[in-house]
């Protein structure tokens, strides 16, 4: 009996999911709820458990997009493990079908520079073989250590360390030897690194050209005065802390700033659906989370009903789960604004690119003291730079412009409107 592991539902906007590694090979026996791949989408990366208990007939291949409910792999229910661990019983699968993951090569008499009439058999598992295909390793000059003398993707990367080492010759030709147009010449300079874009990479970047291509952009800027957030912050800091647990953080501040914007100017906290505009009437805030695999955004929702402790909490679990690599599809759906702090890394200024579908999206920067006029006197104060990029199809100069004021005004006075 043969059951299909299926790509599951993995969130309310996404169709489909690649494969960015295996963590079982063809042949491998696996036992019910053991993880057999990690799926990626431009959102974040999922580990995938098989249901039942058998062998593995076939895999999908590394790299491979695949739709909801496509076939990641089938599991032969009929094989059992035995003590070994991984050696099987009868009905071992034939992993020599064309989804197997070997590689069949000629061996050549160097002699007499011909092939013999004999095949060397390469056991090798897809994320290797991708590996050697990006590294330019040749699979037949590798040994193998895993099972039978497989290839594991450690045994390719310890190959192209060992290659890095000896200094082989690069490809680059030199004025003594100009390649014709026909040729492949190889114009990276030594000492450069390439390596294939993760899926989540690559599907960030795509839906970034594709909000640059779709939606009319634009960004204002204005600057606050964080003089009275500071003070706030010093003020109640320990207070705060015995009290909740967390430390009083700038976020959360901005957030409760955003959501009295979003009431303000209710049309940035809407989005275009073909020839409809849609308004959402409850604020869910996404937060930028920078991660090892790329940005994320998880979402905080209703926002205004949330003190500033559970904001902070929000943002801290948030944070966790995603530099983890745990976090759930779910917390980064259904967001209806942005914020992104470039500030923590030192930003000056920038314009930030919308999150589709959303119309908006506030860029922080880092605060820097500045000579200002204050009634007729220059002072020294600490300031923010703020910019908000907008869907100009759906929000006005005046809208956009007086959204920013009114962040800037909240910051300026947080005790003011904090209490309404």
């Amino acid at each position: 009996m043969s059951t299909q592991i299926k790509v599951p539902a993995v969130g309310e906007s996404i169709k489909t999911v690649y494969i960015a590694e295996w963590k079982k090979n063809t042949g491998d026996y696996c036992k019910a709820g053991d993880i057999i791949c990690e799926i990626e989408t431009d959102k974040a990366s999922q580990e995938i458990p098989t249901e039942v208990s058998g062998a593995i007939t076939t895999l999908a291949e590394v790299g491979d997009e695949l739709s909801i409910g496509g076939v990641l792999a089938t599991i032969d229910e009929t094989v059992n493990e035995i003590s070994s661990g991984q050696e099987t019983t009868h009905n071992k699968p034939n992993t020599d079908n064309a989804t197997s993951n070997k590689t069949l090569i000629p061996i050549t008499d160097i002699s007499k520079d011909r092939p013999l009439n004999r095949i060397k058999e390469i056991l090798t598992t897809p994320s290797a073989k991708v590996h050697a295909e990006e590294l330019g390793i040749e699979l037949s000059e590798i040994r193998g250590s895993g099972k039978e003398g497989r290839i594991l993707k450690e045994d390719v990367l310890a190959a192209a360390k060992d290659e890095k080492k000896i200094g082989t010759p690069t490809s680059i030709a030199s004025n003594d030897n100009v390649g014709t147009a026909s040729e492949s010449v190889s114009t990276e300079a030594d000492g450069a690194t390439r390596k294939r874009m993760s899926m989540m990479r690559r599907t960030i970047a795509n839906r970034l050209v594709s909000a640059q291509n779709e939606a009319a952009m634009l960004t204002t800027f204005n600057e606050a005065d964080m003089s009275q957030i500071i003070d706030l912050r010093k003020k109640h800091q320990k207070r705060f802390i015995e009290t909740h647990g967390v430390k009083l953080g700038y976020m959360s501040l901005f957030v409760k700033a955003v959501v009295h914007a979003l009431k303000t100017v209710p049309n940035v906290n809407a989005a275009i659906d073909g020839n409809d505009i849609i308004t959402y009437d409850q604020p869910h805030i996404g937060v930028a989370i920078s991660t090892d695999k790329g940005l994320v955004v998880p979402v905080i929702r209703n926002s205004d009903n949330l003190s500033l402790a559970e904001i902070e909490k929000a943002i801290i679990k948030h944070a966790e789960k995603a530099r983890s690599g745990n976090v759930e599809l779910g917390d980064l759906t259904g967001g209806t604004f942005s914020i992104t702090n470039g500030g923590i890394f030192g930003s000056m200024m920038s314009t930030p690119i919308l999150n589709p579908p959303q119309s908006g999206i506030l860029g922080m920067h880092t605060i820097q003291e500045r000579p200002v006029a204050l009634n007729g006197q220059v002072v020294i104060r600490p300031m923010m730079y703020l910019a908000l990029t907008y869907d100009h199809r759906i929000i006005d100069g005046r809208e956009a412009v007086t959204f920013l004021v009114t962040v800037k005004e909240f910051i300026e006075n947080p005790n003011l409107n904090l209490i309404d």
